[in-house]
């Protein structure tokens, strides 16, 4: 049995700022709820006034104060952390990589998931635009990657919305998904939840949901609802609105016990694949 850890933050434009509150957060998460595993939220280190803002700040792969920083912060406090996303180099120069990166507790990265789906859609609740893929390079493969929490993949807010993604994880042995996210409050109120338990049911897998939640510097109002939930659909622990962290033990015998009992995985049918990590 393993403690993980969500953080939920609103960010804002600068960078010094949010590492601080995020550092502050990551400390709770090990002290008041001995976390050996802690996800932050998408954007946890900038929401821009502008999307280029992210593109300002923009780290080499390998190098830079917000990779330092999470290399640091798992390092001091001995646990895994995901680190939400940060924006590293893209191969265009206008854009960036929206970068999950996992480090175990001795501050090494493990892996690194680049956002897949680009969150292009147009709210017509509130008249709000979004456009990612102007700003961001697409990944292309998926991650499961052995812990000692099990085998864990890393997806990215909207890819909350794309089962596929989630079935070829599974084909891998996905066993925890950590999903850092930035909802809008309008898209969050109708689906986060919705979203986050059925990913958990249908693969019979513990979800770890970081998420943005509050009122942004540039206007924007994200859902938070951050929560953990386990293999049967059981919301463990969650945290409506604002600043702070969730937490829950990663059960591997329940995991099992669900997955044996109620063996859906393996009456699969159809079958589907994505590249994997290279």
């Amino acid at each position: 049995m393993s403690r993980v850890a969500a953080v939920q933050m609103a960010s804002g434009p600068n960078v010094s700022a949010n590492l601080i509150e995020a550092g502050r957060l990551i400390t709770r998460a090990v002290r008041d709820h001995a976390a050996k595993l802690v996800v932050l939220p998408e954007n946890f280190a900038i929401m821009g006034l502008t999307e280029q803002d992210k593109v300002k700040i923009r780290e080499q792969d390998g190098q830079g104060p917000i990779q330092d920083f999470l290399a640091n912060q798992a390092a001091k406090h001995g646990i895994w952390l995901v680190g939400g996303t940060i924006p590293l180099a893209a191969q265009a120069d206008n854009k960036v990589r929206a970068a999950c990166l996992l480090l175990d507790n001795r501050g090494r990265r493990v892996v690194r998931y680049d956002k897949m789906h680009m969150f292009d859609v147009h709210i017509s609740e509130t008249r709000e635009n979004y456009a990612e893929s102007q700003t961001i390079e697409a990944g292309e493969v998926i991650v499961v990657v052995d812990t000692p929490f099990g085998k864990l993949g890393l997806a990215v807010c909207y890819d909350l919305r794309f089962p596929e993604l989630f079935r070829a994880m599974l084909a891998q042995g996905m066993e925890v998904l950590a999903v850092p996210s930035a909802f809008t409050a309008v898209t969050g109120m109708a689906h986060w939840e919705i979203l986050t338990r059925a990913r958990a049911v249908e693969n019979l897998c513990y979800v770890v949901a970081a998420a943005q939640g509050g009122y942004h510097a540039n206007g924007r109002e994200t859902h938070g609802d951050s929560m953990i939930v386990d293999p049967w659909g059981l919301v463990l622990d969650r945290l409506p609105r604002g600043s702070g962290v969730v937490s829950a033990d990663i059960e591997q015998a329940r995991l099992r016990a669900i997955r044996r009992n109620f063996p859906a995985i393996e009456h699969q049918r159809l079958r589907c694949s994505l590249p994997e990590a290279k």
